[in-house]
């Protein structure tokens, strides 16, 4: 079983239709028994990074998390579960999980296209994502350069060591940060398509090899 991370942060609910899709067991909550004896948990969200932060703090969710990565729980960070996997966000200005040396930041303004027109922010929709390691396991049966979906205005900027993914909007930036068994992803893949349940399968597929190679 996945377990979802309710911290009131939004989005729960579409990683759960993705998952149950797949007919993959999985439970939303905030109960710390329960992440701990879930095969694998995601870390989705939307919003604020500031108010994903205060909500993990008051309810010491925050020290969960970092009790479950302690223990090689694997984990999958979504949006803004990506970003504050990071040490500090530009957004709000807030000091963040520190899970991941790096911080998050706000796009350039006055990025442009190479024709000239100016690049939006936020930046909402599909854009091509390239691994950056052939074997990377998220990625099984997943062509490099393949489109997921993106809805966000900041990006994570992780020590470059820790960068797994990147893509291309006005300018390169991280798509995935972690390493095996840790992984954050800034484009939704519960909203991606095909490419976004295969990659879903392939995180519930490493839980499992996790768990039975205990």
């Amino acid at each position: 079983m996945l377990a979802i991370l309710d911290y009131k942060a939004g989005n729960q609910t579409s990683v759960s239709r993705a998952l149950t899709h797949l007919g993959i067991d999985n439970v939303i909550t905030a109960d710390a028994d329960t992440l701990r004896h879930a095969d694998g948990v995601i870390f989705p969200g939307v919003g604020a990074a500031g108010q994903a932060m205060s909500e993990l703090t008051k309810t010491g969710l925050d020290s969960v998390l970092k009790d479950l990565i302690a223990e090689h729980k694997p984990l999958l960070g979504i949006c803004v579960g990506c970003q504050i996997m990071l040490e500090h966000s530009e957004e709000n200005d807030c000091e963040t999980l520190g899970i991941i040396p790096g911080e998050c930041r706000l796009f350039s303004a006055g990025m442009r296209e190479e024709d000239g027109t100016p690049v939006r922010v936020p930046h909402m929709g599909w854009n091509a994502v390239t691994p950056l390691h052939d074997d990377e396991p998220l990625f099984r049966g997943i062509s490099s350069g393949t489109e997921f979906y993106y809805v966000h205005s900041y990006y994570p900027a992780p020590a470059p060591e820790f960068c797994l993914a990147t893509s291309v909007y006005g300018q390169e930036f991280c798509a995935m940060h972690g390493k095996n068994g840790l992984w954050a992803v800034q484009f939704h893949p519960e909203k991606s398509g095909k490419p976004g349940l295969q990659l879903l399968k392939n995180f519930h597929d490493y839980c499992m090899e996790a768990s039975n190679a205990e």
